[in-house]
């Protein structure tokens, strides 16, 4: 009888790695490996930083965890992909979260993303509107006829400028530019003198604007709580952000603030839910490290914010520690 060629599968390679394991064995390793895609955003934001601490977590505190950290353009972006079944848990803001459950088409929802389970209400992002000084902007009103940049399009961010630049009675419309790029670039481009203002939402200290301020002369600038109010929606609340946030930013300035949530799907198992869900709260000093931002993090307003139903896998964690009944 002649010899069949070897077909090289990954069977044959984990049998070679695991070196004379019997094959009941090795089917139960396969079964045993974890694969968790960790969906962030632009890496000069917050969600990336914090998503791979939150990766080094997840890898020391779940056995057989094989977890990889993705770089996308946010929220939007990262609630299309979970519903897809491509990514296992995912920041986003309760706006854009808000949105995907309903399947709000203008907000890049198609249909209702039904499969989408919340896991943790985490920090606030802040709406920072910051403008170059010698742009002469000092209020909203100032930025009719500027150069603005928005954020990567159909982004949380850009979400957030809709919302808040209609609030102020303006549209894009208004502007004498518009540019639709992550935090880093728009940074670059305001330091070429390409543009006149920047709207970022981000947690406070996103490293983009503390980049800006040490480069150029900056106006943090103000959104009043009434306009606040006039975007008519919960998720938006009046914020603050406290003096000397940047450099150069010598007083508080009204803001807006919105709750960000991490994400799951259905078809990622409760066990594991609960041990991402766990390992966080358990390691918060990490995403602390990694992050400023993470100091808003508090366990008892992790399940207050949104409608979405919560993954069984937190909802186990928040019965245990007396968050749910």
């Amino acid at each position: 009888m002649s010899d069949h060629p070897i077909r090289i599968t990954r069977r044959n390679l984990t049998l070679a790695a695991v070196g004379g394991l019997g094959l009941s064995a090795v089917s139960q390793a396969l079964a045993q490996q974890k694969f968790i895609n960790v969906l962030t955003g632009g890496q000069s934001g917050v969600y990336y930083p914090m998503g791979v601490a939150l990766s080094q977590i997840y890898g020391k505190a779940i056995p057989g965890a094989k977890v990889t950290v993705q770089s996308t353009k946010a929220s939007a972006e990262n609630l299309n992909l979970l519903q897809a079944g491509r990514g296992e848990i995912a920041f986003t803001l309760a706006d854009a979260l808000s949105d995907a459950w309903k399947g709000n088409k203008d907000a890049g929802f198609s249909a209702p993303l039904k499969k989408l389970r919340a896991v943790a209400g985490i920090y606030s992002n802040y709406i920072q509107i910051v403008a170059s000084g010698e742009s002469g902007i000092k209020t909203m009103a100032d930025l009719k006829g500027k150069r603005i940049s928005v954020g990567a399009p159909k982004s949380g961010t850009e979400l957030n400028a809709r919302a808040i630049l209609k609030a102020a009675g303006l549209t894009y419309a208004d502007f004498a530019k518009v540019e639709y790029l992550a935090f880093g670039e728009s940074v670059e481009l305001m330091k070429n003198r390409q543009l006149d203002v920047t709207l970022q939402s981000a947690g406070l200290g996103v490293a983009s604007i503390r980049d800006l301020a040490t480069s150029v002369k900056i106006v943090v600038v103000p959104i009043p709580a009434e306009m606040v109010a006039k975007v008519g929606d919960a998720a938006y609340q009046p914020a603050t952000i406290p003096a000397n946030t940047y450099d150069g930013q010598t007083a508080d300035m009204p803001t807006a603030a919105i709750k960000n949530f991490l994400v799951s799907h259905e078809g990622v198992p409760a066990d594991e839910v609960y041990a991402m869900t766990k390992s966080m709260f358990d390691n918060l000093d990490a995403l602390v490290a990694a992050h400023n931002a993470a100091k808003g993090i508090k366990r008892e307003a992790a399940t207050t914010g949104t409608v979405v139903t919560f993954h069984p896998g937190a909802e186990k964690y928040y019965r245990e520690v007396g968050l749910m009944k």
